[in-house]
């Protein structure tokens, strides 16, 4: 990675999050107890949750999303990857809140309608967790597969995104 990396840890209902940001935005979301955490690189430098305007951004989005009162992210990402795994997180950003597509569907979105197995490791891949929502990628028999943070986790990210029809 390039640049400047600052990075802090926060508490969430999805577990401790570690967030990492340079200059152009943020770079990573990891679950750091899921079985894909992303750990601080040496040259990276710890801050205070407030220190720094990308992390505070995303810490008071994330804050809003748990507490189902944001919906779309707006933050500024700067994910690093292969020029395929950057076209797959960008149409990941395309799944609405609470919609869910197939591994199939998500390769046809991205020109490659036989590669739902590159997809995949691409979604696997992904650097920037519940932002980039790979969560909302399921297999084509509507069951849920394979995430970073663990499928109890994932079927919790899709319980929150529910959407709740209300009488009255």
């Amino acid at each position: 990675m390039n640049g400047s990396i600052v990075y802090t840890t926060i508490e969430s209902p999805a577990g401790r999050l570690m967030l990492a940001a340079a200059d152009d935005g943020l770079r990573i979301l990891s679950f750091m107890e899921g079985r894909k955490f992303i750990a601080p690189h040496p040259s990276w430098r710890e801050v205070a949750n407030g220190d720094n305007a990308t992390l505070r951004e995303t810490i008071k989005q994330l804050r809003a999303y748990f507490a189902r009162e944001l919906r779309d992210f707006t933050l500024p990402l700067a994910p690093q990857g292969t020029p395929f795994q950057l076209e797959v997180w960008k149409e990941l950003c395309a799944i609405p809140y609470g919609v869910t597509i197939s591994y199939g569907e998500l390769a046809r979105r991205v020109g490659s309608p036989n590669g739902s197995r590159a997809v995949g490791l691409a979604n696997g891949s992904n650097p920037i967790a519940i932002v980039i929502p790979c969560h909302r990628v399921i297999g084509a028999n509507g069951k849920l597969t394979g995430y970073g943070g663990g499928l109890p986790l994932k079927e919790k990210l899709l319980e929150l995104e529910a959407l709740r029809l209300t009488l009255g």
